[in-house]
């Protein structure tokens, strides 16, 4: 049984990066060799797993193609200490404030829904993402589900396609992981 278990698992994956949207990953990648040409810099965000994304992706950013990127996520301290102070829903969007988010910078969102007000999820992302609009920020998110707040707002949106319901979560955060190493592998990234 176990076995089986493992067999579909693996088709299932496979099948996954079959259906990726090579076209919007290349978008994608355009997006990022601009923000490398004009100095900006890449801000990540996510909750979760996703979340942890953020931080293995920021370190692949900076050392594989020199981009000054950050994410929230990694100064536990200040994390903690906006949620308690401010809350959780504007802990990404005071952050990007004090970051001082400007129109030459992306905002990258890994996220299994990509937030949604109406059903209270990721607000944090859905705040942050509308304070990133209004500078005039890139945004690109990689994102399953129906892509959430984020699909609706992003310049750039790779949708991690759902194979089956109960693996939406495992899916979406392993293929973010498999689509940023194509990025910073890219020949036009890597430094």
């Amino acid at each position: 049984m176990k076995h089986e278990y493992i067999s579909d698992y693996l088709k299932n994956t496979i099948d996954a990066v079959n259906k990726l949207d090579i076209t919007a990953i290349n978008k994608a990648i355009r997006e990022i060799i601009k923000l490398k040409k004009r100095k900006g810099r890449l801000f990540l965000l996510g909750v979760g797993g996703s979340g942890a994304n953020c931080s293995h992706a920021v370190n692949d950013f900076r050392k594989i193609c020199h981009i000054e990127s950050y994410t929230p996520l990694d100064n536990v301290a200040e994390l903690t200490a906006r949620t308690n102070d401010d809350g959780w829903n504007s802990v990404f969007v005071n952050w990007l404030k004090v970051s001082r988010l400007s129109k030459i910078d992306v905002v990258m969102v890994f996220s299994v829904g990509g937030g949604n007000l109406k059903k209270n999820t990721s607000v944090n992302i859905v705040n942050a993402l509308k304070y990133s609009k209004s500078i005039g920020a890139r945004i690109i998110g990689i994102v399953s589900r129906d892509g959430g707040y984020t699909k609706k707002v992003a310049d750039v949106t790779i949708m991690i396609p759902v194979i089956s319901e109960d693996t939406i979560t495992p899916f979406a955060e392993s293929l973010q992981a498999v689509i940023w190493h194509a990025m910073v592998n890219h020949p036009e990234l890597k430094s």
